[in-house]
């Protein structure tokens, strides 16, 4: 990997991250998703989540061009669940294989832990996804669990894989209950 910055994201990203994310939609089983958002849509869903304090960040080529982008999300929406977020991680294709999102799923890993959270899930679309896959297990995520037939697209059933890693303490210890992740309380 040469020359790669890593930032938070900003509104200005919104026109990149759409183009890279449409790939995916249109061309991948990372999303269920099957028609790609507009830039509105995505400049939603990026300030619903930056508003409430959850890491979204990019990944700048020297030209300091957008080629990937990384956040973490609530893994559900139950009070119970505050403590886990999800991770999404989206390349550019022109930038493929070298090593760009795991240094971006390394990077959220590390904001998510320091926001407070504890645990991390990937909900990887396509079992046999094995990019993905390998990018996770090089985070150090173990497989939790298969969904089978879960998701249905170009034509043909696909498997869900989930994925997990601890951060921090993990389980291994209680949360402060006055103390939220991020500021999400």
């Amino acid at each position: 990997m040469s020359a790669i910055a890593l930032r938070p994201a900003i509104a200005a990203d919104i026109a990149a991250i759409t183009r890279i994310y449409a790939h995916a939609v249109l061309n991948g089983t990372a999303t269920y998703e099957l028609d790609p958002p507009d830039e509105a849509e995505m400049l939603a869903r990026f300030q619903g989540l930056t508003d409430k304090s959850y890491p979204y960040i990019v990944a700048c080529d020297a030209h300091g061009d957008v080629v990937g982008y990384a956040y973490a999300g609530p893994f559900r929406t139950r009070a119970a669940y505050r403590w886990a977020v999800e991770d999404s991680v989206y390349t550019d294709p022109a930038v493929a294989g070298r090593g760009i999102g795991l240094a971006l799923l390394t990077r959220l890993l590390e904001l998510s832990q320091e926001a407070g959270f504890r645990q991390m899930i990937a909900v990887i679309g396509g079992a046999d996804h094995r990019p993905s896959i390998r990018m996770h297990e090089k985070a150090g995520f173990r497989r939790i669990g298969i969904m089978e037939g879960s998701g249905f697209k170009f034509g043909r059933w696909i498997d869900t894989l989930l994925m997990q890693k601890p951060l921090g303490e993990g389980a291994i210890s209680l949360p402060d209950e006055g103390v939220y992740p991020g500021t999400l309380g």
